[in-house]
């Protein structure tokens, strides 16, 4: 693994994408300054400064898609409210992969691309911004959506990259096995964190609105949904509103 550290970029994926043939597997890009982050559903990242996490893990575990991929972000989702829960807060998950505190209040993103060249895969691109070191007043200014930051939960500062680090470590303990068993490996973990089923959702997939009750989650990482005529509904896909 190495880490490529760069003072400032627009997003640490479009650096990735742009850089990834050039890019051994398991190439970490991480910034300093991120001045145009992206998130899900082409929302903005919010910069909160430097002493937060701006990065990418670059992938290349196969030249061609496997189903498997798809659930990168959960996993990541899932190793991270494990370091989060080592600096003694609660995280949980909202599906697919929104890590909140108190359900509420996000506290990191994560946006996974895929780069495919000819019809071969030249990689995955797993970005992840982490708000670590914040203000009340500057997460309490972010537009839309109510963040919280670590050092706002337990009271003290951050350092960003001891948080990397472990992050990383925890990261690829088991990316091999993930990768050898699926959603399944992580599906008790994600379970037990999880901020969503038992309720009743409206998930935007695409440019729909789907509605129900929020029954359970496969082994495939994907949501099922009860309906007012009591069909169930699978997505793969979707932002929970």
């Amino acid at each position: 693994m190495e880490i490529l550290r760069l003072e400032e970029t627009e997003s640490t994926n479009s650096y990735a994408k742009e850089h990834i043939s050039a890019m051994a597997d398991k190439t970490v890009v991480h910034a300093l300054r991120q001045t145009c982050g992206r998130g899900r559903l082409n929302r903005k990242w919010v910069d909160l400064g430097e002493n937060n996490l701006f990065f990418s893990v670059v992938l290349k575990p196969s030249d061609v898609f496997k189903s498997v991929y798809s659930n990168l972000t959960q996993y990541a989702s899932v190793i991270l409210c494990k370091v989060f829960e080592n600096y003694g807060i609660n995280p949980k998950v909202k599906w697919p992969n929104d890590v909140m505190v108190d359900g509420k209040r996000k506290i990191c993103g994560i946006l996974c691309e895929t780069v495919v060249e000819k019809g071969s895969l030249k990689g995955i691109i797993l970005g992840i911004g982490v708000n670590l070191n914040a203000a009340q007043n500057d997460v309490e200014n972010i537009p839309d959506r109510v963040v919280t930051a670590l050092n706002l939960e337990i009271g003290k500062p951050v350092n960003a990259d001891a948080f990397l680090n472990e992050f990383l470590d925890n990261f690829f303990e088991n990316y091999d096995k993930f990768l050898s068993e699926g959603f399944k490996f992580i599906m008790n973990d994600y379970l037990n964190r999880n901020c969503f089923l038992e309720k009743d959702l409206k998930v935007q997939v695409l440019n729909e609105i789907k509605s129900g009750y929020a029954k359970n989650i496969n082994n495939k990482g994907e949501l099922i949904l009860q309906t007012d005529n009591n069909k169930e509904l699978i997505l793969n896909i979707g932002d929970i509103l």
